[in-house]
């Protein structure tokens, strides 16, 4: 049976976000294709590469980082590609100081040779007021 991409971007928009919240920084950085583009949501800088990526989320990471989609739109772009683009809060800090942050997001996945869905392009932004 042939999953939809809507069920299919659902299902790999939670993987990303568990990956967050367990902290495994080496795993997250796996999501995305060995020359990935990453526009971080709390960096100035575009981090080219599995190594800077991987770099930012252990950073990141250390934040206790919790990512939930508060609006979305999904288009298939071919058979093995996929945008998904919208807005999601990204609650962030200690237990007892924790705070959220609205942000724009865009993931361009695509499948790999080996049938596994990759991020080749992240792009998350604060929103603007």
């Amino acid at each position: 049976m042939k999953l939809s991409i809507q069920k299919i971007a659902k299902e790999n928009f939670a993987k990303w976000n568990s990956l967050l919240k367990s902290k495994n920084y080496e795993e997250m950085s796996n999501l995305y294709t060995k020359d990935t583009a990453f526009l971080p949501t709390f960096s100035t800088k575009l981090e080219i590469g599995r190594k800077n990526t991987k770099k930012y989320f252990k950073h990141f990471m250390e934040k206790n980082p919790v990512g939930k989609i508060t609006k979305e739109d999904i288009k298939e772009l071919g058979k093995n590609c996929y945008l998904h683009s919208g807005m999601y809060d990204f609650t962030v800090g200690p237990k007892n100081k924790r705070t959220t942050t609205n942000a724009r997001f865009s993931f361009l996945w695509i499948k790999n040779p080996e049938r596994k869905w990759e991020i080749a392009h992240h792009h998350s932004s604060v929103k603007p007021l």
